[in-house]
C-alpha cells in the first residue's frame, strides 16, 4: 500500500510517515499544498492523508482535486479542527474519512487500511492464493494454516503480490508499492527480499518469476517456473 502524507508541521510528518512504514506500507510525505499536488501528478497513492490548513494550496482545494481525478486515491482528512461542522465540510468536500488532532495512531492506521478496502476493485480483507492466507489488518499470514514469521518488508511484498494475483508484478512495481519515492530504482533490494521471502515459504515453491516480466504466486498445481530461492532475475 502507497500512503501520501500531507502535514506542515514536520515534526508530526516524520512521526507519521515512520510509524506507517514500520506497518508495511510505503510512505511519502509533502509538506504544502502544492508539493502535494506535484507528488499526485508523478505517483499513485492509495491513502492521502490530508493536514487541512495548508501553506501554499489549501488542504480543502486538494482534497477536491483529488477527489476530481478518475482514478482518484482515498482521502483521510487528519487535522485539528475536529468540530461536528469541521467534519460535515471536509467530508462535503469529498474527503472519505476525517480524523481529529490529536489522535491515536492504532486508530489511524486501522483507518488508512479500511479506506484502502474500500477503494474501486479492492481485494477483501483476507487474501488468499497458492494455499496462503493473509490478513493486512491482524498482520498475519499463514501457508496451509502454519503461521509465516515474516519481517515488515517481507510482509508487504507478499500482501503486494498476493493483491495483484494472479497477475505478475515487475521489480520496479514492487519498488513503488512497497519501499518509497526515496528508493533507489537500480537497487537489488526486491530480489533479496524476494530470496528472504521464498525461503520462509518453504516448498513447493509459491512465487514465480518470469525474467521480463516479475513475479507472481502461483496457483495450485500450477509450474512454478524460477520459483527456488535461487532464480532472482525480473526486470
Amino acid at each position: 500500500m502507497r500512503v501520501l502524507v500531507v502535514e506542515d508541521a514536520r515534526a508530526l510528518a516524520e512521526v507519521v510517515a515512520e510509524g506507517l512504514r514500520d506497518q508495511g506500507m510505503a510512505v511519502d510525505i509533502a509538506y504544502d499544498g502544492l508539493g502535494a499536488a506535484e507528488k499526485l501528478d508523478l505517483n499513485p497513492y492509495d491513502v492521502v492523508v490530508l493536514d487541512r490548513d495548508l501553506p501554499g494550496l489549501h488542504g480543502d482545494t486538494l482534497c477536491q482535486m483529488i477527489t476530481s481525478r478518475e482514478d482518484r486515491s482515498m482521502v483521510l482528512m487528519l487535522t485539528a479542527a475536529g468540530s461536528a461542522d469541521d467534519r460535515v465540510r471536509g467530508l462535503t468536500l469529498g474527503a472519505d474519512d476525517y480524523l481529529a488532532k490529536p489522535f491515536h495512531f492504532p486508530e489511524l492506521v486501522l483507518r488508512i487500511r479500511a479506506l484502502a478496502r474500500r477503494q474501486p476493485g479492492a481485494r477483501p480483507r483476507t487474501l488468499r492464493a497458492g494455499g496462503l492466507e493473509l490478513d493486512p489488518i491482524t498482520r498475519t499470514a499463514t501457508r496451509d494454516g502454519v503461521p509465516l514469521n515474516l519481517s515488515v518488508k517481507e510482509f508487504a511484498v507478499l500482501e503486494a503480490l498476493m493483491r495483484a494475483a494472479p497477475a505478475f508484478l515487475s521489480s520496479e512495481a514492487l519498488l513503488e508499492e512497497v519501499w518509497d519515492e526515496n528508493a533507489d530504482p537500480f537497487t537489488n533490494t526486491v530480489t533479496v527480499t524476494i530470496g528472504r521471502l521464498r525461503r520462509k515459504l518453504g516448498d513447493p515453491p509459491v512465487i514465480t518469476t518470469t525474467p521480463g516480466v516479475g513475479y507472481r504466486i502461483a496457483e495450485r498445481g500450477s509450474p512454478c517456473p524460477g520459483g527456488n530461492a535461487s532464480s532472482t532475475s525480473s526486470s
